[in-house]
């Protein structure tokens, strides 16, 4: 009895070993194209886009009275929006998935939901569901389709209140409304879910409440009912599967295994009418460079008008980061973070089985660049978009130590991108870095 016991007992260990591999297995393969693609497009979109307030903070922030806020409704026509131009660009860019607000914290949903009766379709002229043509589009570009939505709902006649606004009620207080609100909220997911089957759900405004208050592990479990590969950002107190820093970017590689920056082109999240500070595309391809080189993404947002028009200054940059990311996408897509700080002064990746290493060097430079610590023979460095072959030294190698080498390579004037050069090198065995002191150790 004892034996057949103890059999039984190893029998179910093993079986719930293998399924816990096979759910590690299948959280790392649904995670594979998000860690290859490096770079998506974000979309702020709403009744904000007239471009005379922020998006939905203007009212909590009390900027605004919400009755003015709201009113901009009135004046929301997507009259010039096009969604397959809006897919084409962005795949032009060479963004490999998009993330659009379908409902800001204001609580006006941009498709037809039949949680209330707040949305473009009832409520605005565009008088239209705006969400499906642009997922359609964005999967006819083969693009992965990201879904942004705000769990707090500052309209929403349940909602509490929060911070600055202590009119409404408090969840200790009222849980029958609270539980009220819970039902619309977990019910414009399910149709978000039900409708358009989001390769990822982009969350906002998890600060407010618990993840218990949120019932975290229920929005969570319903979604993934829908579609198990479905990804989930790391707004969702502890439920996600990524973090995503907002617009810092950070000086030490995240201790995470994947993340991703958003980050907007000027200082506005949504369209506004005096808001010229552009970030330069050098600038925003050298923070995408450094991104990737840190084993994350760019989420990178474009903020179209309330007509659907989108600012020619951000076309122009979305297609200069394109003609960038098509020239050097080998050194790009589907590679892996590149080497820690002090092996060489600038980002770089590192291909998959780790034969090929490619610096990313800043604008013009004269002079040779330096590479530390490679402990590889170098079989061969080329100019990656030109195929130029380039000359390298080595410097300060001793008989008698094991320490390697300083690696020195000339770039010609000639052969350098106007934002940012790729060096490839091809080495003669998967990249081994030398991390002593030097001397004998």
């Amino acid at each position: 009895m004892t034996r057949l016991l103890t059999l039984k007992l190893a029998l179910l260990l093993t079986f719930i070993g293998i399924l816990h591999a096979n759910t590690n297995a299948q959280e790392i393969n649904k995670m594979d194209w998000f860690s290859d693609a490096k770079l998506g497009i974000f979309i702020h979109w709403g009744i904000y886009s007239l471009g005379n307030t922020s998006e939905s903070w203007a009212f909590h922030n009390k900027r605004v009275s919400h009755t003015d806020y709201m009113a901009q409704l009135d004046s929301f026509t997507a009259s010039n929006y096009k969604p397959i131009y809006w897919a084409e660009i962005i795949r032009k860019s060479g963004a490999k998935y998009s993330v659009i607000t379908s409902k800001h914290h204001d609580g006006i949903a941009l498709w037809d939901t039949k949680q209330n009766n707040l949305s473009t379709t009832h409520k605005s002229p565009a008088k239209r569901d705006l969400l499906t043509p642009f997922v359609n589009a964005l999967r006819n570009n083969d693009i992965k389709v990201g879904i942004y939505y705000s769990l707090i709902d500052w309209t929403h006649p349940d909602y509490p209140g929060f911070l600055k606004d202590s009119s409404k009620y408090k969840i200790e207080d009222n849980p029958a409304k609270w539980q009220n609100f819970i039902k619309f909220c977990h019910g414009q997911i399910e149709e978000l879910s039900a409708e358009f089957n989001p390769d990822l759900f982009w969350f906002d405004g998890d600060w407010e409440h618990s993840a218990e208050e949120w019932q975290a592990p229920k929005i969570k479990a319903n979604i993934l009912s829908h579609n198990p590969n479905a990804i989930i950002n790391g707004r969702l107190q502890g439920f996600g599967d990524y973090d995503t820093p907002e617009q810092n970017f950070p000086v030490t590689r995240p201790n995470l295994k994947y993340w991703e920056l958003c980050m907007t082109m000027n200082d506005s999240w949504g369209y506004q009418k005096n808001d010229n500070n552009y970030k330069t595309p050098y600038e925003i391809i050298t923070i995408f460079a450094d991104a990737i080189s840190m084993g994350g993404n760019l989420l990178l947002d474009i903020t179209p008008m309330q007509d659907g028009s989108i600012p020619k200054t951000q076309i122009e940059t979305l297609e200069e980061i394109g003609n960038w990311t098509n020239k050097h996408q080998e050194a790009i897509f589907g590679t892996l973070g590149g080497m820690p700080q002090g092996h060489f002064y600038g980002p770089s990746t590192i291909s998959k089985d780790s034969t090929s290493l490619y610096l990313f060097i800043p604008a013009k430079i004269s002079g040779d660049i330096v590479v530390k610590g490679l402990d590889n023979s170098i079989k061969s460095i080329v100019v990656v978009g030109n195929n130029t072959q380039l000359n390298h030294r080595i410097v300060g190698k001793i008989s008698w130590s094991h320490v390697p080498s300083l690696v020195y390579i000339d770039i010609p004037e000639n052969v350098q991108d106007k934002y940012m050069s790729v060096i490839k090198l091809e080495l003669d065995k998967p990249l081994k870095l030398y991390r002593g002191k030097g001397g004998f150790n």
